[in-house]
């Protein structure tokens, strides 16, 4: 899309980007999403890319990185901006900076994201198998 910039995430994206997941369903405070996170997670050797058209931030690329590999998530475009390229900019940008620092990349996806899900096999992914994914999202909760 046209006027289009792909950028690094700065601080004061923050509040932009909260909006644009909880619009896409991607992030919420009690998921652990908070600016705190997100910028160790950067300081860690992840990074984030924003997509901003015309001042308003209207897509987020996020990876983390575990010492082992790239972790890609909370990658989405706000539904009004869907279907024009952005997801697709934001895709080359994650993959550069993965190919730069020369580690694999993994992501998760919502098996009804069929969109998604092609453009990821259009730049190589793979399915990597019947795996169930777990979490524990409070651990404070745990009776250890």
């Amino acid at each position: 899309m046209k006027g289009v910039v792909i950028r690094d995430y700065i601080s004061s994206d923050f509040p932009k980007i909260m909006n644009l997941w909880e619009q896409t369903g991607l992030g919420r405070a009690n998921r652990g999403d908070n600016q705190q996170i997100i910028e160790q997670s950067i300081a860690m050797g992840g990074c984030m890319f924003v997509a901003v058209y015309q001042d308003k931030l209207v897509g987020t690329s996020w990876m983390t990185f575990d010492g082992r590999r790239l972790h890609l998530h909370h990658f989405g475009v706000l539904p009004s901006f869907q279907r024009k390229g952005i997801g697709k900019m934001l895709t080359v940008e994650s993959l550069k900076f993965a190919k730069k620092k020369g580690y694999q990349i993994k992501l998760e996806v919502h098996q009804s994201n069929k969109p998604a899900i092609g453009l990821y096999k259009k730049f190589g992914f793979e399915f990597l198998g019947d795996y169930d994914v777990y979490i524990i999202r409070d651990v404070n909760g745990l009776n250890l």
